[in-house]
């Protein structure tokens, strides 16, 4: 293998000033060495991992990476700015600039040495070496281990990968040998009076490259300090060794600095634990500590589940209450939404196949003649029929699951299948989900004997969970929310002339407002719920259309935009749109997020007024849609399907007018410049070329 890093892939004076124009500069070293094959679409892949979370780190570091299929071979390039570059940190620009390239299928031999790299930036005596450095020599020496920044100092990254090849990417050989040390004095022998206290800590990022080993050298140097036996697993993209059963039953509290779920977290079950995100470990290891030590002095061993799951966690213990409850509830939504456009696609396909009469036949398992299409429409009509009754009840498990992990499933489920039993549907989905997390985090909340912890999340939390959210449904809350559910039906299907135009506007500016988001979601359960039954209100299946129809708008309009005035859009912007025509026709609202993310005042108001005209239009129009999904590929299965595809070609002529002359507008400053004479100092008078304050 070739030095991960050269001289050629150093830049001591780094001019630039976003790290956008960072990571491109760095970029086009690795391609001039044939490191990297295609560089936008080398850049397009950081450009997504930075967009994940920021990769700036305290003490003026900047660490774009990620793992492409433009890359060769594992590649370092750095590079110094004297004015610094904002890479997100919360201490400030970054002076020291690493830009990691990963190949999609890095071995662990490679991908070590990156972690190796991850843990040195942790040293201040590496990280001042580096910015001394007279030349890019000496620097790629640093960064190699060929050099080292003093004889006390980092070892540089062979020969930190030397030390840890043995157990890659595990509690690594670093962490066994110096982070479980205690402090001077502190006692450990058998006849000791009080042993250290003791913590096992889990780091994992979505790369898996760099975060990951930051966050645990960081811990680990954090422990030594504060006198505390602590043990590293860094569940990187090098792999991960297990921590000794032991160590973790000997453990008396837990870390997780994480941005990806914890592979294995029952195993640490019945601890006090601290729960956060992977930057928080890198930036305040200390105070993690002092939180963990704080709960095992408080017996709070429940307080990770309750602070809800890392799927749908963002990392910070400090969000308030209404952000919580957003995650939650798009937990649920998340898991719903295949069993959606599951069942749907396949009760679609079983009316298309056997006839708007399919749901009047019998059941398959009595009557099913193989040469007969009827007999084919009504399997896959009763498959999707199925599939849709899991709907509710993943709903409302799932919103469970999102408030207290998996102690939620149970009472969650079994309140989504009261909902449906007495017809509450998509809305007592929503309270059974709410309810039984809450019931969960509460039972979670009491300080259960040690001999009594093993049973708790296999007997006792089901089982009175359970009981208590059945009550609440079937007695108390249930006739309620049952009515409510009817009378939104009956409202639904009242609905004419001008107030379902404008439901379709409502519908159409929400499906356009965070393309995929959030508020995406809330419009787009709203039209599947209404569909979820095997004989759906015409209504309910407008509604349907006028949600599909405005969802394919924003990326059919980026993809229309580029091909006409493509001077407006850069090179990945027009490779994007290239993409977004084939997102757009599938019905994939995020077609349109690198856009949006680009350019949102521009590109987000325009969608959103092209999506309520489709949305109108398609209500107005009486266009009615079965299928949850599809695009253009479920049009057979759509009413009026010609008015419905004028709704949304005038919805993307529409968006794609706004964008243009918006980016046209912001566009027309040079041209200005160029033929104003106060702007241009070769035309304009002598008392106008004064300097003027930027």
């Amino acid at each position: 293998m070739s030095d991960m890093i050269t001289a050629d892939l150093v830049d001591l004076d780094l001019s630039v000033d976003t790290k956008e124009a960072a990571a491109r500069a760095l970029a086009e070293r690795m391609v001039a060495k044939g490191r990297v094959t295609d560089l936008e679409g080398f850049l397009a892949d950081v450009a997504a991992r930075e967009a994940q979370m920021p990769t700036g780190l305290d003490g003026g570091i900047g660490i774009p990476h990620c793992r492409s299929a433009h890359v060769t071979e594992p590649t370092l390039a750095f590079g110094r700015s004297a004015a610094g570059i904002d890479f997100g940190a919360p201490d400030g620009p970054a002076d020291l600039i690493f830009l990691i390239a990963a190949p999609a299928g890095a071995d662990d031999a490679h991908l070590t040495i990156l972690s190796s790299l991850a843990r040195q930036l942790m040293n201040t005596e590496f990280t001042d070496a580096l910015r001394s450095a007279g030349d890019a020599g000496t620097a790629a020496a640093l960064i190699r281990g060929d050099e080292a920044p003093s004889a006390e100092g980092a070892q540089g990254v062979v020969d930190a990968s030397e030390d840890t090849a043995a157990a890659p990417g595990a509690a690594s050989a670093g962490a066994a040998a110096g982070s479980t040390a205690p402090a001077p004095g502190a006692s450990t022998g058998p006849d000791s009076a009080e042993r250290p206290f003791r913590i096992v800590a889990v780091t994992s990022c979505p790369t898996g490259i760099a975060h990951t080993y930051m966050a645990a050298e960081s811990l680990e140097n954090a422990g030594r300090e504060a006198g505390v036996e602590l043990i590293v697993e860094t569940q990187g993209s090098a792999g991960f060794t297990r921590l000794d059963p032991e160590a973790i039953a000997a453990a008396d509290g837990v870390i997780f600095a994480h941005d990806v779920p914890v592979r294995d977290k029952d195993r640490f079950a019945g601890k006090p634990t601290v729960d956060v995100g992977v930057k928080a470990g890198i930036n305040r290891p200390a105070e993690l500590i002092a939180e963990v030590r704080g709960k095992a002095e408080r017996g709070e061993v429940t307080a990770a589940a309750a602070a809800g799951t890392p799927v749908e966690r963002a990392g910070d213990s400090t969000e308030g209450y209404g952000t919580k409850l957003r995650k939650w509830l798009m937990s649920g939504v998340s898991y719903m939404v295949p069993f959606v456009a599951a069942g749907g696609l396949l009760i679609a396909l079983g009316f298309a196949i056997g006839g708007w009469k399919v749901n009047k036949a019998p059941s398959v398992m009595d009557h099913f003649v193989w040469t007969q299409t009827g007999s084919w429409g009504a399997l896959l009509f009763q498959i999707g029929v199925v599939s849709f009754g899991f709907l509710v009840p993943v709903l409302a498990g799932y919103i469970a699951y999102g408030m207290a992990d998996r102690p939620g499933l149970v009472p969650g489920f079994v309140g989504g299948a009261i909902a449906l039993t007495i017809n509450a549907g998509f809305l007592g989905g929503l309270a059974a989900g709410l309810i039984a997390g809450g019931v969960v985090m509460a039972i979670q909340k009491v300080n259960i004997p040690a001999a009594l912890r093993g049973i708790m999340p296999v007997v006792v939390i089901p089982l009175i969970s359970s009981a208590i959210v059945g009550f609440l449904m079937f007695v108390v809350i249930g006739k309620p929310i049952a009515s409510a559910q009817k009378g939104l039906t009956d409202w639904l299907n009242g609905l004419t002339g001008t107030n379902a135009i404008l439901l379709g506007a409502l519908l159409g500016l929400m499906m356009c407002f965070d393309l995929g988001g959030p508020v995406n979601k809330v419009a787009y359960t709203f039209a599947t719920a209404g569909i979820a039954v095997a004989t759906p209100s015409d209504s309910a299946m407008k509604i349907m259309a006028a949600v599909m129809a405005a969802g394919m708008v924003p990326p059919l309009a980026m993809a229309l935009a580029t091909t006409v005035r493509g001077k407006l859009f850069t090179q990945t912007e027009r490779e994007n749109g290239k993409a977004a025509w084939v997102l757009g026709a599938s019905f994939i609202s995020e077609g349109a997020i690198p856009f949006a993310a680009a350019d949102p005042l521009r590109v987000i108001p325009s969608s959103m007024v092209g999506g309520a005209i489709t949305g109108a239009l398609s209500m107005g129009f009486g266009a009615t849609l079965r299928a949850p999904h599809g695009g253009i590929f479920v049009v057979p299965l759509i009413g009026n399907p010609f008015l419905y595809l004028i709704a949304i070609a005038i919805g993307v002529c529409v968006t794609t007018a706004l964008v243009v002359l918006l980016k046209g507008m912001r566009k027309q400053a040079p041209e200005t410049a160029a033929t104003d004479p106060a702007a241009n100092p070769a035309t304009a008078p002598k008392e106008a070329k004064q300097p003027v304050a930027a």
